[in-house]
């Protein structure tokens, strides 16, 4: 059985078996997590991990990071985790490392901890996210990244997904697709300053975000790569008009703290956005023999979903112009 085959068919036995071998005392209780690109579950543990009763498993995807990418993601969690920065770091197993491989997939473990996802910011929560993103990018930007992924149109949504998506596209708005997306992705190679990189969260919405009653930490940094500050941000916020401009103030406000905010950036945000919307295609496009895929996004290869996709991508590039 190769690689993919074992990650689509990952069953309960084999979840508990490798927490098992790697030294977890389970009680056999667990659960699935929803997870589109990887496979992670929650697991309940016999005897308490450093006073965590549970613990969640990740099986990372076959063939999408190398293992040197993986240690990487991990060593900046362990990092922010040694300056008492609150983001969830794996654990360390008893090899030293904090990955293993399990059924010809990479594995790695993570305490279980709680919290609630943000409906909205009240009080002086944006000031609170702003100094806690200062304080990732103070560790992201002490070193460079060597084998994560570079946000610009090389990668993340660029020209060769839009090159990907030419045989899922509906043929009747395909031009206008393409039309759109290459405004977008021709406004990024201008705009985009790699000299301003460092290395950052990189899909860091409200979902990444929780609280625990005392203070908001990050989880989730299978995105991590190397690219502009401001993708930290955008995602978070949601305010137009006035409110916007306040949302905008608090979270500069409390960054400015410890970092000096690149305010420039703002003007990046909609063509970003237009960038994550031809990655998200290309994304499903990708995965679409991971028989979840089909079941997920049952329009994806539908007039109706490209329609939708030409009026987002349009209205992204011909505001802008």
């Amino acid at each position: 059985m190769n690689s993919k085959s074992s990650f689509y068919n990952l069953d309960p036995e084999k979840v508990l078996q490798a927490a098992e071998n790697l030294g977890f005392l389970t009680t056999g209780e667990f659960s699935q997590l929803n997870s589109y690109e990887n496979r992670v579950f929650d697991i309940r543990l016999e005897q308490p991990f450093e006073g965590h009763s549970n613990i969640i498993s990740k099986f990372y995807r076959p063939h999408r990071w190398s293992k040197a990418a993986i240690l990487e993601e991990h060593q900046f969690l362990l990092d922010l985790q040694a300056e008492s920065i609150p983001a969830v770091a794996p654990i360390k197993l008893t090899s030293g490392s904090t990955l293993s491989e399990q059924y010809d997939m990479y594995a790695a473990f993570f305490p279980k901890v709680r919290g609630r996802m943000p409906q909205e910011f009240v009080g002086d929560e944006l000031f609170q996210i702003g100094r806690l993103m200062a304080q990732v990018h103070n560790i992201g930007a002490r070193r460079k990244a060597q084998h994560r992924p570079v946000l610009d149109t090389t990668y993340y949504g660029g020209w060769d997904t839009l090159d990907h998506l030419q045989s899922w596209i509906a043929p009747e708005v395909g031009d206008r697709y393409n039309a759109a997306a290459e405004i977008i992705l021709n406004r990024l190679d201008d705009l985009l300053d790699p000299s301003e990189f460092i290395r950052i969260h990189g899909d860091c919405h409200k979902g990444n975000l929780l609280h625990n009653g005392q203070q908001f930490f990050l989880v989730d940094f299978d995105d991590f790569c190397t690219g502009p500050v401001i993708q930290d941000f955008w995602m978070l916020l949601s305010g137009e008009g006035e409110e916007g401009l306040r949302e905008r103030e608090e979270i500069i406000q409390g960054y400015e703290e410890l970092r000096e905010f690149p305010v420039h950036q703002w003007e990046w945000v909609p063509w970003l956005r237009g960038l994550r919307i031809i990655s998200y295609a290309g994304w499903i496009a990708k995965r679409w023999e991971d028989p979840s895929f089909p079941r997920l996004f049952p329009e994806f290869n539908t007039y109706r979903y490209w329609a939708e996709e030409v009026e987002a991508l349009e209205k992204i590039a011909w505001a802008q112009r």
